[in-house]
């Protein structure tokens, strides 16, 4: 049973429109997987805000065609699941970081940048901080010194205040 013209061309439309706000893409073979093991991926890629599905091959080569992921088109082989983020390093994440706990998923290739990824630069790509954890971390430095300040002007108004009552 496959799809109809209608169905692939909203397929590719889907696609299409994914891809052109997308940063990175990471791909995975996923054969063997339970479903149960993809509705956990699925679930992780919602709330990461990845768009993540299973395509057929030709209907993601037309829609990365005239893009800068066109060059990713040579790797789309096999059964594939498809990771697709606005974010830098989510798609690779997603699927990286599933991966690590179920051997069924291997890691296939990816793009970011315009640039071809193999499975080690979408591993290095997975390693990088997301931009929420970097917020965080540059929260925490902003805070850090204000947070020294606070504690100083404590300890100063205090030494004051018992060295005035003993005055």
């Amino acid at each position: 049973m496959g799809l109809d013209l209608d169905d692939k061309k909203a397929v590719v439309a889907e696609v299409s429109a994914q891809v052109a706000n997308a940063q990175t893409i990471a791909v995975a073979e996923y054969r063997g997987i339970k479903v149960s093991d993809l509705t956990v991926l699925r679930a992780k890629a919602r709330a990461s805000g990845v768009y993540l599905h299973v395509l057929k091959n030709t209907l993601v080569r037309r829609a990365l065609a005239d893009t800068p992921f066109a060059e990713l088109s040579a790797q789309l082989t096999g059964p594939l699941i498809y990771g697709i983020s606005t974010d830098p390093v989510a798609a690779a994440k997603v699927l990286n970081d599933f991966a690590k706990g179920n051997d069924k998923l291997v890691m296939r290739a990816g793009a970011y940048g315009g640039k071809v990824l193999d499975k080690a630069g979408v591993q290095a790509l997975a390693s990088i901080p997301g931009r929420e954890e970097l917020l965080a971390r540059l929260l925490g430095v902003m805070q850090a010194p204000v947070s020294g300040l606070a504690v100083a002007l404590a300890a100063l108004a205090k030494k004051r205040e018992e060295a005035g009552v003993a005055a």
